[in-house]
């Protein structure tokens, strides 16, 4: 007969060791739950004393970059600050860090963080929501996706595109007003090469925990630098020409299963998604919690942002004028990041030379001679009407308003 024992961290550590002598197989078995709250079995002892893990324990996949997801709690959102919008462009959109909606029609939803202010599930403080302002009608090459790219970087350990191509497992936690079989895809970074999965929601309006594990692929192109490695999309309405058989690794560029539901297809429809984890091995294992500061540096290698607040907010260093209309000055970035970064900015912005009065920013612009090694910093041009003493020292800052900001985006 098994008999069950509690791990000594008590019950609130979700860990149960069970000891299982039946049959005169002598072998022990550690279980613990996943995010759902479902018992596997993460380590089994014999008689031979050989340990057998459920995934692989290794410094990627346990004890360091277990998910290769970045924000996939959505706790991050440095563009908006939680507010949420409707995007009036079709294409790539950011919303919440690592995370844009890609959208073949303009001004078809409403989305953001937290949006609509559900309960997320247990364990979790935040979600990325997207609500239907009117239905679609999907052409064959339309697509609504949520995706996030994972940098090459980070899974060239996993030896996709060869015979020793590690299999992975995704999961996350999702919630939608429709129910029905929903799609999404795995695709390199050349779009070239993608695996179409399905996933059910049985209830509306109820988190249901997903995971779908897939293996690896044996072909395609898999680079191993800081360009785009793979892409995670869920389709949310996806025409004929971008969808795939789901199951399996083909050439194409499919962003969703076939016969995916379309959740643009139907007005005031919801759907919300958190808790993503992508991880090596055959099982879904705990959400890899990661500290908020963390998180935080590792999208501020793809996005970081300066002001947007409601103090006033010096950026960079102190430069120098070069003409009676520019100025220069350098500014330093949190992390390094991804790649030369592109630059947007907005709101009230003003140079200050700490002798006369501040005048007011027309337009900004990066230096392309001022960028850093390992792009830790670059040069930035300020420019104005008129008014500045060439050669004076001068310093940027933002205005008391969450408006006002200098934003640098190396995204994939």
């Amino acid at each position: 007969m098994a008999s069950t024992i509690k791990s000594d961290n008590g019950v609130s550590s979700g860990v149960t060791g069970i000891v299982q002598t039946a049959d005169s197989s002598g072998q022990l078995a550690l279980q613990t739950t996943n995010s759902s709250g479902t018992a596997v079995t993460a380590l089994t002892l014999n008689n031979s004393q050989q340990a057998t893990f459920a995934n692989t324990i290794n410094v990627p996949n346990t004890f360091g970059f277990k998910n290769r997801i970045i924000n996939g709690g959505m706790v991050i959102d440095q563009r908006n600050a939680g507010a949420s919008g409707t995007p009036s462009g079709t294409g790539v959109i950011y919303y919440l860090d690592r995370w844009y909606c890609y959208a073949s029609q303009a001004s078809k939803f409403t989305m953001g963080q937290n949006l609509n202010s559900v309960t997320p599930p247990t364990g979790f403080s935040n979600y990325y929501g997207l609500q239907v302002a009117s239905a679609v009608s999907i052409g064959a090459t339309d697509r609504f996706l949520v995706t996030q790219g994972i940098e090459a970087y980070n899974i060239a350990d996993l030896s996709w595109g060869t015979a020793n191509a590690a299999t992975v497992t995704l999961s996350f936690w999702v919630r939608s007003s429709l129910t029905g079989t929903f799609g999404g895809s795995l695709g390199c970074g050349q779009s070239t090469y993608t695996y179409p999965f399905t996933y059910t929601i049985s209830s509306a309006n109820t988190w249901t925990y997903i995971t779908i594990t897939i293996a690896g692929p044996t072909a395609g192109t898999w680079t191993a630098n800081n360009s785009g490695g793979v892409y995670i999309q869920f389709g949310l309405g996806v025409g004929s020409t971008y969808s795939g058989a789901a199951g399996s690794w083909s050439s194409g560029n499919y962003n969703s299963a076939t016969g995916g539901t379309s959740v643009v297809g139907t007005a005031s429809a919801t759907w919300y998604i958190t808790g993503v984890q992508l991880e090596v091995g055959t099982q879904a294992t705990s959400f890899d919690y990661r500290p908020y500061g963390t998180e935080l540096a590792l999208c501020q290698r793809y996005y970081c942002t300066f002001g947007g607040s409601t103090v006033y907010e010096h950026i960079g260093t102190w430069g120098s004028a070069y003409a009676t209309t520019a100025a220069t000055t350098t500014v330093v970035f949190p992390v390094s990041m991804r790649t030369i970064p592109s630059l947007t900015y907005s709101g009230s912005l003003q140079l200050e030379d700490g002798v006369n009065a501040n005048v007011a920013i027309t337009s900004v612009g990066l230096s392309s001679s001022g960028i850093e090694r390992g792009v830790l910093s670059s040069g930035v041009n300020w420019f104005v009407s008129s008014g500045l003493t060439v050669y004076r020292p001068y310093q940027a800052f933002t205005g008391n308003s969450t408006s006002a900001y200098v934003g640098f985006s190396a995204e994939l």
